[in-house]
């Protein structure tokens, strides 16, 4: 399995531009990932015979852990509420002034747009 990660979103990535692939030996038990230029087939580190593609290691296809979800559901429930406590006064003032400048700003850019 392959993975690119572009430069830039808007332009497709160049064909001779390396990319992270997970690869595994087809003779030991090594699996690993390595930087790689598309055309290269690379051999094993450990002995040196042809490898395959894999499944990065880690990267799980399809489900997830309903333990690890229902934690971090946990955690984000509490989170803003723990934040909001533990900040001060002028604190609170400070971030509420900054956010109604940036509606305020977003809201007068689109209203110049509408009148031309």
């Amino acid at each position: 399995m392959a993975f690119k990660w572009p430069k830039d979103p808007n332009n497709p990535l160049d064909a001779d531009e390396p990319e992270l692939v997970a690869r595994k030996c087809k003779v030991c038990e090594w699996e690993g990932q390595l930087v790689l230029r598309p055309g290269e087939d690379p051999d094993c580190p450990w002995c040196h015979a042809p490898t395959e593609a894999s499944v990065a290691p880690g990267a799980h296809l399809g489900k997830k852990n309903p333990h690890a979800a229902a934690l971090g559901r946990l955690g984000g429930l509490k989170g803003g509420q723990a934040r909001a406590k533990a900040l001060t006064a002028a604190q609170r003032r400070r971030i509420a002034s900054r956010a109604a400048r940036a509606r305020w700003a977003k809201n007068a850019k689109t209203d110049t747009d509408k009148n031309e």
